[in-house]
């Protein structure tokens, strides 16, 4: 580094320019006189004292009087404190930089492409500990077990907690601890997507590690959203073995998903059984809260009911309705984007049940 360019770094350091250019000239000299080190670094005469009274306060120089006022570089270690702490500062802020650009908040996006899996993680993470409603998760066992404490805040909060755990061959080992962490677990023997859903509004998608090309992407959008959760639903959750069931056997049951709820009772209704429900959601035309508490008096979906097992996902895949009748008036409700129903559910809970002794609904949604 010539004496120009260091120069021009004391600059940036916090020096003025006749500041540099005469402690540059000192480091050279070693000790000179102001007039010296005036002629030498090119600092006008009038100025030279003011320069070294300033390097002086600032631990740069030191001087003494002699035949005339003289000046030495002082010990560098203020100077170099003041270097590398800037060094630090300006380090750490090309990395805040690095990651803003790479992880632009969703506050303000629809959608995001970033370029590291960190950033889809990370807001995957954010996004779970503040889930109500529900969350689904397609994650490797390590995956897993950093994303654990999130999701037990997520399960605490009473959202309901899916995770599919997937695994490349047989030498992973699947997590066993989900008690209090997740609502049902499933097992999927095939290289996934890492794939975050929460409260149907965001989505975290990462393509798997054998992917040719490493990217994110980050959705805030309820219709995006629900595309995700059909991939989640048909792809990652539906046909893999169940390896953790934490729904209780006894209502209160709970459920996010309307879909699962008419599959778990659509035959004990058919047998005649008074279902008892709670539905939380929002009003189709107006868009506000509503609850309302009654009971299940028809269940509508394409094809016809099945009294030999339960309903195929296919069957569920266009209008489902649920009608609940609650104070002499009869509501229909509709699931995630439901547009002819009166309530779009967000949450409904089985209550309780009259009639014939089956087996009640499964639990909590699956």
């Amino acid at each position: 580094m010539d004496a120009s360019e260091l120069c021009r770094v004391l600059r940036d350091a916090g020096l003025s320019k006749y500041q540099s250019q005469a402690y540059t000239a000192l480091l050279r000299l070693g000790t000179a006189s102001a007039t010296e080190l005036a002629d030498e670094s090119g600092v006008p005469a009038a100025r030279i004292y003011d320069v070294l009274r300033d390097l002086e306060e600032k631990g740069y120089v030191e001087t003494y009087d002699g035949d005339t006022l003289r000046a030495r570089a002082s010990e560098p270690d203020t100077v170099l404190s003041e270097l590398r702490r800037r060094s630090g500062e300006l380090s750490e802020a090309a990395d805040e930089i690095e990651t803003r650009w790479e992880a632009p908040s969703l506050e303000h996006h629809r959608v995001d492409i970033v370029t590291r899996f960190e950033t889809v993680f990370e807001h995957a993470r954010e996004a779970i500990a503040e889930a109500e409603t529900e969350v689904q998760v397609a994650v490797t066992p390590e995956n897993f077990d950093e994303l654990r404490e999130s999701l037990t805040t997520a399960h605490d909060n009473g959202a309901v907690v899916k995770a599919s755990i997937h695994t490349a061959d047989g030498s992973e080992v699947v997590p066993t601890e989900y008690e209090g962490v997740a609502t049902e677990v499933r097992h999927r023997t095939l290289p996934t997507p890492f794939v975050a859903i929460v409260d149907r509004t965001v989505t975290c998608f990462a393509p798997h590690r054998r992917s040719v090309n490493e990217y994110g992407v980050l959705v805030r959008d309820f219709s995006l959203t629900y595309v995700f959760r059909w991939y989640f639903d048909t792809s990652l959750w539906e046909v893999w073995d169940l390896v953790y069931d934490g729904r209780p056997e006894d209502p209160p049951l709970v459920y996010a998903n309307l879909r699962r709820f008419v599959r778990d009772i659509e035959p004990l209704f058919a047998e005649g059984a008074d279902v008892h429900v709670t539905v939380e959601g929002s009003n189709i035309d107006s868009g506000d809260p509503v609850t309302v508490s009654g009971t299940v008096t028809d269940v509508v979906y394409a094809g016809e009911p099945r009294e030999d097992g339960e309903i195929p996902i296919g069957q569920l895949a266009g209008q489902v309705t649920v009608e609940v009748t609650a104070d002499d008036r009869r509501w229909t409700v509709g699931g995630w984007g439901a547009v002819v129903e009166d309530i779009e559910a967000r949450r409904i809970t089985v209550t309780g049940y009259d009639g014939p002794e089956e087996a009640v609904p499964g639990g909590v949604d699956v």
